[in-house]
């Protein structure tokens, strides 16, 4: 392990101005990370008091040389950096020499250490600041830092303070923190005497398990992507999944952060699948070029500045939606079963495969499938020539029966409850479509697509004409070329009076009056056509759900297959553009359950 040195003014001076130790969470922090910085594969910590009678971290580490004793609860010294350059690729994680030197003024400290490869440890001891002789010490190896009574000698900052349990809770999470992003390493944590967390090094998965539950996993999309320089993996829960005050951890090269750039990048790629009232789940690493991120920017080395922030924001971004959109297909967004309070058994759908055809049918498959598969006609009450394939001599009313290799796990359709629901039959059991919430997310992702280029327009063969306010006639001779890039074709008929010649094609079945309002309404609110450009996603939300199939529309089965095949097909058909589960599973096993089969 390189030797303690004092840093040299120069660099001292570049230095991040360092943070005053403000509660125990603070200093135990400093610490671990110390400890980690030392090559440590085992830190044990044991507080009292809620960290505020005692800290005591001990590890496996390198160790400190007797010589260095002094130096290292001197402040600005440090084998971690030596030169400005040093600054500017900082790969661990101390680096300003300051944490011993900041914690022992103000409390009781004992540094014990034995140096790897030497016969016998050392003891140094700071009280108040005032640093006494080193002595030695019975240690096996490592090192073993203990902090008591911290604030001793400055009242005025121990009485704000907060209760012992208060005080515990910020040590327990600054550990959780810490040994999430070090997940090789083995941790452990007493407090008052009983032990807390016993953490086995071991891989990702089984940290956030043992720390942030199960639950966490088992309902997390994988998000793992790579790109020269940069790499991103770890956990997002899925949107259903996520609760009102989830956990959000974010490491930047082993380091917890709270970065603006990445916390608007995980609320972008939340935006169309997150309920406004839950709040995002994540842990994600991300591990990038020490040469492109700064960490020398606060006091507490918890924000960080990247070279490239746009790139990075993209880059995370992209990594998390690609995550849930693939999973949002996969599962639904919450079993039936869990609300019914019985075990479930779900049966996920499957995300298209390259190479599939746009409605869903796999590639390859037999000619039986079909390669004609009607979009979702809205009045037919006669199967299309594709069901007639399908189904072969079985009536449109009767439920086919499911071949053994079924490619369409979200099954087929057996009736419309109160004009609201979608009942359907699939190997697993039963599945519970809301036929709205799923059509529109269908229609929503169809003008996103559409809207990268510019929505086609549908010319109305009769114009719709309604009475306008001053305002919206106004509005649409102001936004004439955005609600034209948005399919529209308005016209003002007179001072009250607007004309819908088009609407956007893919919204054929809506009410174009009411659609038109609509987005009259929105660009309002949203204001010019740069404005209106930032809320575009916003915009076709209201779009989709106008365009959207209807409550108490009555529908014929071979429209409800086809509103499944369509959900099959596409991206986060699992929730609605506002967050809402589209679909429940309900199995065999927990009907049977319901109905106390068996027993």
């Amino acid at each position: 392990m390189p030797a303690i040195r004092a840093l040299p003014d120069l660099l001292i001076n570049q230095i991040a101005a360092g943070e005053v130790v403000e509660r125990p969470a603070a200093a135990l922090k400093e610490l671990i990370e110390n400890a980690l910085d030392a090559g440590a594969t085992q830190v044990d910590v044991d507080l009292a008091g809620g960290g505020v009678r005692r800290i005591r971290v001990a590890d496996n580490g390198g160790g400190i040389e007797r010589e260095d004793l002094a130096l290292a609860v001197a402040r600005h010294a440090t084998s971690k950096i030596a030169t400005v350059l040093d600054l500017e690729a900082i790969a661990s994680l101390g680096f300003r020499g300051e944490a011993l030197a900041s914690i022992a003024s103000v409390s009781r400290l004992a540094l014990a250490s034995r140096a790897a490869g030497k016969p016998h440890a050392w003891r140094i001891e700071v009280e108040g600041g005032t640093v006494a002789p080193v002595t030695p010490a019975a240690l096996a190896a490592g090192t073993a830092v203990t902090v008591e009574e911290l604030f001793f000698n400055t009242p005025a900052r121990r009485k704000f303070l907060r209760t012992e349990a208060t005080e515990w809770g910020h040590c327990d999470e600054a550990f959780r923190r810490v040994a999430l992003a070090h997940p090789e390493v083995a941790f452990t944590l007493q407090h008052n005497g009983r032990v807390v967390h016993r953490l086995p090094a071991g891989g990702r998965q089984a940290r956030v398990e043992q720390l942030l539950g199960d639950a966490f996993v088992a309902h997390g999309a994988r998000v793992e992507v790579e790109a020269p320089g940069v790499r991103v993996a770890g956990f997002a829960v899925r949107p259903a999944y996520a609760a009102r005050g989830g956990g959000q951890y974010v490491f930047v090269n082993g380091r917890f952060v709270r970065d603006r750039v990445l916390q608007h990048a995980l609320r972008e790629a939340y935006r169309d699948v997150l309920h406004h009232d839950r709040q995002p789940a994540y842990a994600l690493w991300l591990d990038v070029d020490p040469r492109r991120v700064d960490v020398n920017v606060h006091p507490q080395k918890i924000e960080v500045r990247f070279r490239d922030a746009g790139a990075i924001h993209q880059f995370v971004r992209y990594a998390v939606e690609r995550a849930l959109a693939a999973t949002a297909a996969e599962q639904p967004a919450v079993s039936a079963a869990e609300r019914l309070g019985v075990a479930a058994a779900q049966m996920p759908p499957r995300v298209p495969e390259r190479g599939e055809v746009a409605t869903g049918v796999p590639a390859g498959a037999p000619a039986a499938w079909g390669r004609t598969q009607a979009p979702l006609a809205l009045g037919a009450t006669e199967p299309s020539p594709f069901y007639a394939k399908l189904f072969g001599a079985v009536a449109a009313s009767d439920p086919p029966a499911l071949p053994a290799d079924d490619p369409h796990p979200l099954g087929f359709a057996l009736a419309q409850l109160h004009g609201v629901y979608i009942l359907a039959q699939n190997r697993a059991g039963l599945v519970l479509v809301d036929m709205h919430a799923a059509h529109e997310r269908i229609v929503y992702e169809r003008l996103k697509a559409a809207a990268d280029a510019c929505v086609p327009v549908q010319p109305l063969l009769v114009p719709a004409t309604f009475a306008a306010e001053p305002l919206e006639v106004a509005t649409v001779e102001d936004n004439a070329e955005a609600l034209a890039a948005l399919g529209f074709a308005l016209s003002t008929l007179g001072p009250a009076t607007l004309a819908v010649r088009g609407i956007p094609a893919p919204l054929t079945d809506a009410d174009p009056a009411a659609l038109a309002r609509a987005v009259l309404h929105d660009i309002r609110e949203f204001g010019g056509t740069q404005a209106l450009a930032a809320r575009r996603d916003e915009l076709l939300s209201t779009m989709a759900c106008h365009g959207a199939v209807r409550a108490n529309r009555a529908l014929a089965v071979p429209e409800m297959n086809a509103l499944l095949r369509q959900m099959e097909a596409t991206e986060r058909s699992g929730q609605c553009n506002h967050g809402r589960p589209t679909w429940y599973q309900l199995s065999l096993a927990d009907l049977d359950r319901l109905f106390l089969r068996g027993r």
